[in-house]
């Protein structure tokens, strides 16, 4: 399954999670942006830098159930603070929820959002539709729901 890459991200927030975000020189997340960008897929939601967020479809109620080598593969999007949202994002829809390590992981219409290590660039949606650690990672539409492609 490829994945498109539309290339180009801006690099306006540091926002980022764990080892899979683009280093940056502090080793703690800052306060997240949540955007809509398009894609191959449609209208996904994505950091401040471009990168595509997921869902993870083992989670309840704003509540992460991937932890360990998971998070690993799947590094959940931390932030400082209260996300903001950017362009297409609805506010209303943000949130952030504790995780079990401690951390602030933010939330869209309830959903925990995630990474997923094997996405290398800004656009890359490579983690859509996996069946990994128990149930399916799908990209998020502006409303907040899964956008199912297969």
């Amino acid at each position: 399954m490829a994945a498109a890459c539309t290339g180009g991200g801006s690099s306006s927030s540091g926002a980022g999670a764990y080892g899979a975000a683009p280093a940056t020189s502090s080793g703690s997340p800052s306060a997240a942006i949540v955007a809509l960008r398009g894609s191959t897929l449609g209208q996904t939601l994505v950091d401040g830098q471009g990168r595509t967020l997921y869902l993870f479809e083992a989670d309840t109620a704003s509540k992460s159930n991937c932890n360990g080598a998971c998070a690993s593969a799947w590094p959940p999007y931390l932030s400082n603070g209260a996300p903001a949202a950017g362009t297409g994002v609805t506010g209303a829809l943000l949130g952030t929820s504790i995780r079990g390590d401690g951390g602030t992981q933010v939330t869209y219409h309830g959903h925990p959002l995630y990474y997923y290590a094997g996405d290398d660039r800004p656009g890359d949606a490579a983690g859509q539709g996996l069946d990994q650690f128990g149930a399916r990672w799908y990209v998020l539409a502006s409303s907040g729901n899964k956008l199912a492609t297969h």
